[in-house]
């Protein structure tokens, strides 16, 4: 399979040579997603994000953590080719006050946060100079040996580093923003680039919270050191959740979709001209704030499931996606970390 994908690549990095500007798809290693809990709800969490992940799903829900959190994740995919690794840190700034005269709240919540992620395929053979005589000419001739002792490993690596800051702007109003840092590493040769995301949520009701996450607001530019760019369009990740207490616990159906702007007429499930619609949906009990039970339908056509724990200071979330392919592909399993310094010294406000 390695070498498969390392034909597939020798293939495609010529073209980066060729100077042209790609766009469609440009962005898709970095819409996976992170988190046990998101994933298991089928991603439709644009709403729901209120921990340390909030860094990716929705950089507004991170001003709704109370507590310094570490989130981390490790994900291999596709028969143990691909790596997926999410390392996460959050922590809360400033707390709400009110005036004692006027009875006039001053909004001073804040929260900030990094996030890690890296994509990667390691080990791929570069079998391009095994085929060359000792002048550095190309052999093919099928009856010859390759020259084994030539053959070279390299990696093909995707890495994004989110800053976020979000803020409370009033009762029931709070966004943010990230800045991300972009490297791609394909042998030799490398990408970089830098992007934004905006989000928002509003809390409806008690029980009523709706989001928005506008991934790559300003189009994000990857330039390859081969003079190749890659643009990666914006994305807007909407969602809705409902919570509501049943049976001594919380249920909570979630819906949301992902609207690109990348003409993906027949890859999406639907569109309007350009604009495409990918929707998610998903439903978690939460029993006690003990266990949770959760399942969802994601952007991709995919089942997922999944369970958390709740212990004293760490949550553990499982989750699975079934893909259709499942022979060739292989289902994909996950289990996050979350880690919440639920000390009285470290709370929002404390001293």
């Amino acid at each position: 399979m390695k070498t498969r994908i390392a034909a597939i690549l020798i293939i495609f990095i010529p073209l980066l040579s060729l100077g042209q500007t790609f766009g469609k798809y440009a962005g898709e290693f970095m819409s996976i997603g992170i988190g046990g809990r998101a994933l298991g709800v089928g991603s439709a969490y644009a709403a729901l994000a209120n921990d340390v992940t909030a860094g990716y799903w929705n950089p507004a829900g991170l001003a709704r953590i109370e507590y310094p959190q570490v989130a981390i994740s490790h994900d291999e995919r596709y028969g143990n080719l691909v790596n997926y690794d999410y390392a996460a840190f959050a922590f809360p700034s400033g707390a709400n006050s009110v005036d004692a005269e006027s009875q006039q709240t001053a909004f001073l919540v804040e929260s900030y946060g990094i996030s890690i992620m890296r994509l990667g395929v390691d080990g791929i053979p570069d079998t391009r100079k095994a085929w060359a005589d000792s002048n550095g000419n190309k052999l093919y001739d099928e009856n010859m040996r390759p020259d084994y002792t030539a053959i070279t490993y390299f990696n093909w690596s995707d890495w994004v580093v989110y800053g976020t800051y979000a803020k409370q702007y009033s009762a029931n109003l709070f966004y943010g923003a990230n800045i991300k840092l972009i490297r791609r590493n394909a042998g030799e040769f490398h990408g970089t680039g830098i992007g934004f995301d905006l989000g928002v949520q509003y809390l409806l009701s008690e029980k009523l919270l709706l989001g928005a996450n506008l991934q790559d607001a300003t189009s994000t530019l990857v330039a390859w050191s081969t003079g190749t760019n890659e643009l990666i369009s914006p994305t807007l990740k909407l969602g809705a959740a409902y919570s509501f207490e049943v049976f001594q616990g919380r249920l909570t159906p979630a819906v949301g979709t992902d609207v690109r702007f990348e003409n993906r007429r027949f890859s999406a499930a639907a569109n309007l001209g350009p604009i495409s619609f990918d929707p998610q949906a998903g439903m978690e009990f939460d029993y006690k704030n003990i266990v949770a039970v959760r399942a969802g339908y994601n952007e991709i056509g995919n089942l997922t499931l999944g369970a958390g724990i709740h212990l004293r200071k760490l949550d553990i979330d499982y989750s699975f996606a079934k893909f259709d392919a499942a022979d060739q592909l292989g289902n994909t399993h996950r289990i996050s970390l979350r880690l919440t310094l639920e000390e009285e010294k470290y709370r929002r406000g404390a001293e």
